[in-house]
This record gives structure tokens, sequence and C-alpha cells, in this order.
């Protein structure tokens, strides 16, 4: 039976209610969850057995299906059962062991997940007649796929490899700046005294050159090799395989060149280089709430921030094992270099009401990869 809300319950669905959507057939795996698949308040999606190589990246619009655009745009097929290498500059589209036969006053948004982003893969997902990425409209019946193309690390697949996550939602519950003022005040959402809450929670870049007093190795106070306070990562060109599955198992150095702060606290991004930063704010979601990293926002630069944007509850939270937690930013300049300066915001985190708390929060309890985190690449590499 579809869970029964009224006409004001209005939010993102936690853990327990989205294994309930899918006891009630309104999430369709192929085969029974991962047993940490379902997430606080998102659901990890799965790659199928074939991935197809397509000419050109598409959205199938309102009179096509993903299968009928595959069917004219594809140059080959693929089989993930035993592990298949997607290399850089293609695109790849693969169906999920997931589909959906969504109510019709509940939708759903996916983004890759952070893992994913920081190795520089750039997925989204399609719905049958989607007029745009990463969105289910509601009421939703069909298959779901996801559009692979590596940008900088080629990268091993397999049939059930997690390179997306999808969270579900009832009407509108986004917080405005004023909802965001006043949980600020009961919460301190970021360690700022300074706040700026149009359009979400302003959040910027950490180029100082000198480490805050008493940080330490939490906001990446460490020495990069030249001198000076490591404050990203550039991504390397040409290196090896990185297996998606596969934990702690690549040294930093043969994918990543440490970047040491500048005097003047700048940085210059070169075009179509990939980078890791971290946010100068320490971040926290509370227990009732789940949050997203805005991307892209033309106003602030040429650059896109973030593609991994989903923040869940707990995240930095105190009562689940955080004290507030940097954001990672996965940055990726246009076609023209820019000149990032220490403080300058670089995104927005908008926050979003549950419709109900979860069950576990985000953190070390659910073997969360990256709670009170600081400057820190994906868990492939050893630290």
């Amino acid at each position: 039976m579809p869970l029964a809300f009224s006409a004001d319950d209005k939010g993102i669905l936690p853990d327990r209610m989205i294994m309930a959507l899918a006891k009630a057939g309104a999430i369709l795996p192929a085969y029974e969850f991962a047993p940490d698949q379902i997430q606080p308040a998102s659901l990890d999606l799965r790659l199928g057995d074939v991935a197809y190589r397509v000419r050109a990246s598409f959205l199938p619009g309102p009179h096509a299906t993903v299968a009928e655009r595959i069917d004219a745009l594809k140059l080959h097929e693929i089989a993930l059962g035993d592990g298949a290498v997607l290399e850089t500059g293609c695109v790849y589209i693969v169906p999920l062991l997931e589909s959906l036969a969504l109510p019709p006053d509940l939708a759903a948004a996916a983004n890759p997940k952070s893992s994913t982003g920081r190795l520089d893969v750039f997925t989204r997902v399609i719905a049958d007649r989607a007029r745009s990425f990463d969105q289910v409209v509601a009421g939703y019946h069909g298959p779901l796929y996801a559009e692979i193309s590596p940008k900088t690390f080629p990268v091993l697949v397999r049939e059930g490899s997690r390179l997306s996550q999808l969270r579900l939602r009832r009407g509108h519950a986004a917080l405005s700046a004023t909802e965001l003022a006043a949980l600020h005040a009961r919460e301190r959402l970021v360690d700022s005294d300074d706040a700026d809450f149009e359009g979400g929670i302003a959040v910027s870049v950490d180029l100082s050159y000198l480490p805050p007093p008493l940080a330490g190795e939490g906001r990446g106070g460490s020495v990069a090799t030249g001198g000076g306070r490591l404050v990203g990562y550039r991504a390397k060109r040409h290196t090896g395989v990185i297996d998606v599955e596969r934990r702690a198992g690549y040294a930093v150095a043969d994918f990543w060149e440490p970047m040491p702060a500048r005097k003047d606290e700048t940085l210059i991004l070169d075009p179509n280089e990939f980078y890791i930063l971290a946010s100068k704010e320490a971040v926290q979601v509370p227990p009732d709430y789940a949050a997203e990293m805005v991307p892209f926002d033309p106003l602030v630069g040429e650059f896109r921030v973030h593609y991994a944007g989903f923040f869940d509850p707990g995240f930095g939270y105190a009562g689940a094992g955080g004290h507030g937690s940097r954001a990672v930013l996965e940055v990726r300049s246009r076609e023209v270099p820019f000149i990032l300066e220490h403080g300058q915001i670089v995104g927005r985190l908008v926050y979003e009401k549950m419709l109900a708390r979860p069950q576990t929060l985000y953190g070390s309890g659910i073997g969360s990869n990256y709670q009170a985190q600081g400057l820190k690449l994906s868990k492939h590499f050893r630290t």
C-alpha cells in the first residue's frame, strides 16, 4: 500500500519511507537492495549489466524513450558483468537496476555520489520522455538510465556499481531566506558570523595561506611539497585506471598534484583542469533537514563547483560524530582561466525539510566516508 500523506506534508523522504515505497512497488529493483543501498535521505542507484557507447549526450524529449534514442545513437555495447573500463572523453548510457512506479504526489531528483564527483566522473540520470537531466516527474512509471562520461580518469565499473543517488520528495520544501536564518540561529549551520542566506547559504573557498588557530589537519592545515599550507589538489592527466569499487587502493601521487597556498591567497583555474578544494566554512545538516549544493552559479564565475551536491541529514552534525565538516568542492573552469580568491563565494547550500527524521544519520555509525572531513580526496586513495 502506498504511503499516506496529509495535504500539508512536504519534504524529502527518509530511509524508512524509501524502504516502504519499495515494499509497496513504487521502487522496483531488478534484485534485492544491497544492505547499505538506502541512505538517510537517498537511494543509491546501481548500474545494470550493459553499457552503450553513444555518439553524443541527449535528452529523449516528451515523445521518445531513452531506449529509442540509444538505438539511434549507439556505437557499440559493452558487457559490465565482469567489469569494463569506461574511457575519458566518451559518453556511455547504462540502464539502471532500479526503475520507478511513483505515486502522483512524489517526484525524484538525482545526483552523483560524493566519490563519483571527486573522481571527475560526470554522470546524470535520464528518465523516459524527460526534458531535463536528473529530474523525475511526479507519478513517473518507467526505467532509469545513467549517462556516464569520465572526464579525467578512466574508470572500471561493473554491474551493481553505484555512481548516482536518488532523492524522493513530496512538494516544495526548500527553506526561504527567512527560514534559513531562523534555523541557523538555532543550529548554527555554518561557522560564519556573516552568513548570507539569499538563495541558500553562501559557501566560499578556503585558500588561506596560514591555517586558522587550532585548525590542524581537519581544516587542511598540512604542508604541501614546496612549502605552504595544502589547500587543494589538481588532477593529473594520462593516469592509470581507477576501479570504482576499490577502497584505499591508489597512491595519491599517481593521480593528483598537491597545491600549496599562495601568499596572495589566490588560485588561477586553468581551463578544463579539475581541482579538489574545500570550503572555508564548516557545514552541518541537522537531523530533520537535508541539503544540496547548487552546482554552478554563472553569477559568481565561469566554473562549475560540486558535481555531487547531496548532503544527508547528520552531515557534520555533532550528534552524528561531526563538529562541522568542510564541503569538498569539485571545481572545473570553463573556457577561460579564472582567478579564485580566498573567501570568494563559489556556491550555495539549499536546505529542505525532511518528511520525518531518518532512522540513521550520516556519520561513522553507517560507515559514511566523509564525516568530519577537511580537504579530502575520494575513498579510493590512501591517506
